[in-house]
């Protein structure tokens, strides 16, 4: 198990000492915690976390290993610049695994740190705000001074990071599973009818989200996100989705033009930063939360069913629901602290959702959204 002694060090100060696994390097990002139980593999490849050091909260992380299934990334590689837990499993006891998570940082140039108290980093996080730090086995003044220094997250694009440089088609279904269909109440059928033509417009896109649209029957041509209006619907598309991604939306200007550039000539739907972007080009403002919503477990009500799902989410910018009136309805809220959830803009058949209804990993409560874009081309 791991020997070397390293720290996590807070912009505020703070200290915590643990152990380094992973590779021998450091790292410095906006340290964030996220609450979901298992699926740790999936938060690791998530692009939307690029540039962020994230916690676990579940106390043992690493005994499922790592296997060539899960990750949520296109090229397969983890996007988190660090990763804490509070204690590495040193035994990995799951049929599908074919690596160890300290292997698998290692390899990829991830740093880790271990026998940190997440419990007290969380409570630190949740009472004082996310906020830089760095991990390394360096002075714990040194990695304070480079957690100061680094970029604030407002502001900041990380899109250019993680969003591909040229158009591709997706082909990749859920099948490797064996799912068939993305709402159980299909029975399992396939869509049926015509197959319409999906750009989705990659701002760090999970691969289960483009996994989802190929399920509900779409041809998917994903673009890099400084794709223009002209040229997304030169591709002659039925569709436009827009993805998930990293950072501030109010740093896309660019992002923000296409899509207001879209409005009203084709139908939209959005996801997490696809729906704060969307927001943007209806006229609407975001902001940055305190910490975030991160984990698989956030609440959130359908004002339109009255219904309350169970979804997975991560994101530390949000729609501002006031900016909403009169710009788009708001059809979605977070229980806890009654944040933008959900919009429709009915005249331009648009709409978009913060959280994430492909879930990978997480409940399945939301897939019927794939189901709501696919019925808007219908029409």
């Amino acid at each position: 198990m791991n020997t070397r002694t390293a720290y996590l060090a807070l912009a505020d100060g703070t200290v915590f000492p643990g152990k380094a696994f992973g590779a021998n390097t450091s790292a410095v990002g906006e340290v964030v915690f996220t609450t979901g139980m298992t699926g740790y593999q999936e938060v690791l490849t998530d692009p939307s976390y690029t540039g962020q050091i994230v916690t676990m909260t579940a106390p043992q992380i690493g005994n499922t290993g790592i296997n060539n299934q899960d990750p949520e990334s296109v090229d397969d590689k983890p996007q988190v610049a660090g990763f804490v837990i509070r204690e590495e499993s040193p035994i990995v006891s799951n049929y599908r695994s074919q690596e160890t998570l300290d292997a698998y940082l290692a390899r990829n140039g991830i740093i880790g740190i271990s026998e940190i108290d997440t419990r007290k980093l969380t409570r630190h996080l949740r009472d004082n705000g996310s906020q830089n730090g760095a991990i390394g086995t360096e002075a714990p003044d040194t990695l304070v001074d480079r957690a100061r220094s680094a970029p604030n997250m407002e502001g900041l694009d990380l899109v250019a990071r993680v969003s591909p440089k040229f158009a591709y088609e997706f082909k990749e279904s859920r099948a490797e599973w064996g799912v068939t269909a993305l709402d159980p109440r299909d029975g399992g059928k396939a869509p049926s009818g015509r197959n319409f033509h999906v750009v989705a417009f990659d701002y760090g896109a999970k691969r289960n989200i483009l996994r989802c649209l190929v399920d509900s029957g779409f041809k998917v041509t994903v673009v890099p996100a400084n794709t223009t209006a002209e040229a997304a619907l030169a591709l002659d598309p039925d569709g436009i989705f827009l993805s998930n991604g990293p950072g501030d939306p109010a740093a896309l200007p660019y992002a923000v033009d296409s899509v207001r550039g879209l409005l009203g000539k084709k139908p939209i739907f959005g996801i997490c930063l696809g729906h704060q972007l969307l927001a943007r080009a209806l006229g609407a403002s975001t902001y940055k939360l305190k910490f975030g919503h991160r984990g698989l477990n956030q609440p959130v009500k359908d004002l339109t069913t009255q219904r309350v799902e169970i979804t997975t989410q991560n994101h530390g910018f949000v729609v501002d629901v006031e900016s909403l009136k009169g710009v788009a309805r708001s059809t979605h809220l977070h229980l806890n602290d009654g944040s933008s959830e959900g919009l429709e803009a009915t005249d331009t058949q648009a709409f978009s959702v913060q959280y994430h209804p492909e879930a990978a990993a997480g409940p399945h409560d939301a897939l019927y959204l794939f189901d709501r874009f696919r019925r808007m081309m219908d029409r």
